[in-house]
């Protein structure tokens, strides 16, 4: 899309927003709402099309104001089916601001709470896909700054009604393309809904040449005639398959929360306890990794990040510090920082280069370089997050070594070969140790030791090491050994976090060294050979979340929710080119079971660090 995102909005006298680029107004002001509801509500059936459904998905072409997402979620938390969940996607090429939405939609008292739901959470303009959580509705909101034949291109949902409120046709013909007509064909499920308020030949013969069934209707207000289609045939029914996971690290607790997000129980299968591997570190470093050149690298975990960031918002004490400085390594960082900001992925402010004197000021001594603040990265408590989000499932303690077809999906068998359970689907989330239950997977050890004291305090940091709070002092590390799966912390990989940390921030390492002898923890965790997740289906009701490395606090929410959707067929937060890049099958892999292993524990064998190498950004 164009780099210019801004709709170059004007008010009329009467105080209706207009669309300067489009020369067209967003609604009436005196019956937009009226026009709404009848037009794109009653127009889709709503609410009787919806009646007795555990999900139902609308789409969009046209996000605007939000005016009619606000009255479609008004809609359903009046009329909605009893513990329904209501997926919407909604397309927007040029996203007005907060302020000016806020003033768009004063005009309806009547809306209030589901407006300020929206304005509460209203995303940045930034290009790809948003997730929106509106709890109080039952509702989330994928809305994708696009051109809309773009975004119909990357989503995966199927939906079951569409408002189609591009400005019309005359002035917007790129909203009624006919390779929009035929993504909006295509990501349609049977019997979808089609409502819209233009008439025009194009988008009426463009729908029936598609399959659906058009039909002129009475208009509203000045508007004689407004559009419905539908397409033939009826939506499956739903199904509520019994769910395992195996894991009980950060994977495996984002996959417990997102399955329960969807309204579905699922058990996770731990062999110890809940962080038993590298998720239990007293604090974890939520950071993007950084690619000035690849784009699609870049996109996917500066989404991952905005999505992690506001799950973690959530949770009560998670969250310890907010903004990392990423020190520069080589001279070529000066550049490649600078590319980096001016991305257009990362929100206004999210990344700003430093210089040498203002990264002293954060870290509180002189050092030799300018850096990276990345704004909105995390220092983070691992365990609330651990306790939050695994509490919403069943729990079973047991190693499971094989994993086996069974009729309808899978069983999980333990070292002597019997049954720890069944279930539909399973989702491989153990770490390192998924490696042991799916060996042709292309995951590999790095063994990372990182240490901590009490009493020591400084803002969180990356670099060739990194130095991170935790909620009583700071931890500092970390050690990168590729191959070594040895999970004992030892006095030589101390002294050398230690080495590391004075190399960069001598006066810290010196307060660190007088606080008294410092505690360490091993954990192994798992990569890949192009340092990218593995997240997706790696058999018909089987699945995987792993190689996260070192970002896995940064990735895994995001990938949690893409992986989850995968397992029952509903919208995925992942744009399909983002989606494809984390595949499992990108690595030819020939035998998809594993022989009978010593076992996989809570957060697999050793589990994934907790922390990353500021380094590998």
């Amino acid at each position: 899309m164009t780099d210019d995102r801004s709709p170059r909005l004007v008010w009329t006298e009467d105080g209706a927003p207009r669309s300067g680029r489009f020369d067209d107004v967003y609604f009436s002001r005196e019956d937009g709402l009226a026009e709404s509801r009848a037009v794109f509500l009653a127009g889709c059936g709503l609410p009787e099309a919806w009646r007795g459904r555990g999900r139902f998905t609308v789409a969009e072409l046209g996000f605007g104001t939000g005016l009619n997402i606000a009255a479609l979620l008004d809609l359903w938390r009046r009329e909605g089916p009893a513990e329904g969940r209501l997926h919407i996607f909604s397309v927007e090429g040029f996203p007005l601001g907060h302020d000016e939405a806020a003033r768009a939609l004063e005009a309806w008292p009547e809306l209030a709470e589901p407006v300020r739901a929206l304005l509460d959470v209203w995303p940045p303009p930034t290009p790809g896909f948003h997730r929106i959580d509106l709890p109080g509705f039952n509702a989330t909101l994928d809305l994708a700054v696009g051109e809309a034949a773009w975004a119909l291109s990357q989503w995966s949902g199927r939906a079951d009604a569409w408002f189609l409120d591009g400005f019309a046709p005359s002035t917007n013909p790129e909203m009624w393309s006919d390779a929009v007509l035929d993504g909006v064909a295509a990501r349609s499920a049977a019997g979808a809904r089609v409502a819209t308020f233009t008439v025009a030949g194009a988008v009426r013969r463009g729908l029936s040449e598609r399959g659906f069934a058009v039909e002129k209707r009475p208009g509203h207000g000045r508007k004689r005639e407004r559009l419905e289609a539908r397409l033939p045939g009826a939506r499956e029914a739903e199904a509520a398959p019994a769910v395992a996971i195996i894991g009980a690290g950060i994977a495996g607790a984002a996959l417990a929360k997102a399955f329960a997000a969807l309204g579905l129980t699922c058990t996770v299968v731990e062999e110890s306890r809940p962080g038993a591997g590298g998720s239990g570190f007293p604090s974890a470093l939520v950071t993007p990794r950084l690619d000035a050149g690849d784009t699609g690298i870049a996109t996917l975990y500066a989404q991952a990040l905005s999505r992690a960031r506001a799950l973690y918002a959530a949770v009560p004490r998670a969250i310890l510090a907010e903004g990392v400085l990423q020190l520069e390594q080589t001279a070529r960082d000066v550049g490649r920082f600078a590319k980096i900001a001016a991305q257009d992925i990362w929100p206004d402010g999210a990344m700003a280069p430093l210089d040498d004197s203002a990264c002293a000021g954060r870290l509180g001594e002189p050092v030799e370089t300018g850096g990276l603040l990345m704004r909105d990265a995390l220092a983070l408590d691992p365990r609330p997050v651990l306790d939050i989000w695994l509490a919403e499932a069943n729990r079973t303690t047991a190693s499971v070594a094989r994993l086996e077809p069974a009729p309808g999906g899978w069983r999980l068998l333990d070292r002597s070969g019997e049954p720890i359970l069944e279930a539909a689907i399973v989702v491989v989330a153990a770490g390192w140790g998924a490696a042991a239950l799916v060996p042709d997977l292309p995951l590999g050890p790095v063994r990372g030791q990182a240490d901590w004291v009490e009493g020591v305090a400084s803002a969180p940091a990356a670099w060739g090491g990194y130095a991170t709070p935790t909620a009583t002092g700071l931890l500092f590390g970390a050690t990168h050994d590729r191959g070594d799966t040895s999970v004992e912390a030892d006095s030589g990989s101390a002294a050398r976090n230690l080495r590391t940390l004075g190399a960069r921030l001598p006066q810290l390492a010196a307060r660190v060294a007088a606080a008294g002898p410092a505690r360490g923890r091993a954990a192994v965790r798992a990569t890949t050979p192009d340092r990218l997740p593995l997240a997706g289906a790696l058999a018909p009701g089987l699945f995987v979340l792993s190689g996260l490395g070192s970002r896995g606090f940064c990735a895994a929410p995001l990938l949690a929710e893409h992986v989850a959707a995968l397992t029952i067929d509903i919208p995925s937060p992942l744009p399909a080119a983002l989606a494809k890049r984390v595949e499992p099958n990108r690595f030819v892999m020939s035998t998809p079971l594993a022989k009978p292993s010593q076992g996989v524990d809570a957060d697999g064998a050793a589990g994934v660090r907790a922390a990353p190498n500021g380094d590998r950004s």
